[in-house]
């Protein structure tokens, strides 16, 4: 069955935001599992957008051509697994170079426009909880939670260097570190979507939390306010 737009606005959803390596993919994971709802991972999305740059030989700088792309893509994300044109690029998108290119891209507003269709999409019942630089403050305004996750450049640095060598990529911590602050430079202060918390965003140092404690506290925040809508009854035809 369809789902009925005219319930868009009642199907629930948690907004994380923060920077590069801030742990808010991993965040959003757990926290959706626990719920039952729906994952929104823009970061990734932005990053398949770079690797589509990148194999098709697109100028990161012609955003007519940006647009264009975007428009024709076909993707799907399934169970962790993300699909581009009917290829498996789970892996392909996490390294640093598509990581930069996505960044890269992610300045132009037109581009940032294009995707918003396409990030709304994922918002079905019974909920979605949506990570990435401006969940809370341009993509669902209207969240029924935002937070806003921080942690040091060193610290962010450290998780991403982990990661990927557990991924099979070589890495530099020094080099990861030098990225990462560029990468908070350009979307601070990008004019489009800039990275910022929402007004309304709840604060959370991942820095001096665990995982479980970082997911725990964010499901404390939902559920103690009584914030879940029931979307299940009359929301289709």
């Amino acid at each position: 069955m369809k789902f009925n737009r005219l319930y868009y606005k009642y199907v629930p959803v948690i907004a994380i935001d923060g920077p590069t390596a801030s742990g808010k993919g991993t965040i959003a994971q757990l926290v959706a599992a626990q719920l039952g709802f729906h994952v929104l991972d823009s970061g990734a999305l932005y990053r398949l957008v770079g690797l589509a740059v990148q194999r098709y030989q697109v100028n990161k700088n012609d955003v007519s051509a940006l647009v264009s792309l975007i428009h024709s893509l076909h993707f799907s994300f399934q169970e962790g697994c993300v699909q581009l044109d009917g290829v498996d690029v789970s892996t392909g998108i996490r390294h640093e170079t598509v990581s930069r290119l996505a960044s890269a891209i992610s300045v132009h507003a037109p581009v940032r426009r294009a995707l918003l269709a396409r990030q709304h999409a994922f918002r079905k019942p019974p909920g979605l909880v949506a990570d990435g630089r401006d969940m809370g403050t341009i993509i669902f305004t209207d969240a029924v939670l935002k937070v806003f996750l921080t942690a040091s450049a060193e610290d962010r640095a450290q998780r991403r260097y982990k990661q990927l060598i557990e991924q099979g990529f070589p890495a530099k911590i020094e080099t990861i570190l030098c990225d990462l602050l560029e990468r908070d430079s350009s979307d601070i202060n990008r004019a489009s979507s800039p990275l910022k918390p929402a007004l309304d965003a709840r604060l959370l140092d991942t820095s001096v939390l665990s995982i479980s404690e970082v997911v725990n506290r964010i499901l404390v925040w939902y559920q103690k306010n009584d914030l879940h809508t029931d979307v299940t009854k009359n929301t289709f035809s």
